[in-house]
């Protein structure tokens, strides 16, 4: 079966770890979702879900966590805000090429004292495992 006018994805994937002196606070999901759709247009991506958010309000582990489901691909944004400064973690897996200082000038948004990255091609830049020896029993 061939599809007309579809030009095949790209898969990219940047991974980010930002330590931030203001992230977003339990009262600002709203404005979280807000800053993932404007970041979503941006990087030129289309919005099909969400985004939707939750504040986990567990010692350690507090703070916001958002997600986006854009076509074919996702963002999720955590905080960790118990720490400081306190800590973003981020995924933007998207189906095209994109430019990853698109994202980090948005970060700016969150005051970054220290951003760490991994650009990724999860179409050429990925490990393979030779599944064919695997035994039928074995669940690893």
């Amino acid at each position: 079966m061939k599809i007309l006018n579809m030009e095949k994805p790209e898969h990219k994937h940047i991974i980010i770890r930002a330590e931030v002196n203001d992230p977003p606070q339990e009262k600002d999901g709203e404005s979280l979702a807000t800053w993932m759709e404007e970041l979503i247009d941006k990087i030129g991506m289309k919005l099909l879900h969400g985004p939707h958010f939750a504040y986990v309000d567990v010692e350690g582990n507090k703070g916001l966590t958002a997600v986006a489901i854009i076509e074919t691909s996702h963002i999720a944004v955590h905080v960790w805000e118990e720490v400081s400064p306190a800590l973003m973690q981020m995924d933007v897996y998207t189906c095209g090429p994109f430019d990853p200082q698109i994202v980090f000038d948005f970060l700016k948004a969150f005051s970054p004292v220290k951003i760490e990255w991994k650009y990724m091609d999860r179409e050429f830049d990925l490990k393979t495992i030779d599944v064919g020896s695997w035994s039928k029993n074995k669940n690893s």
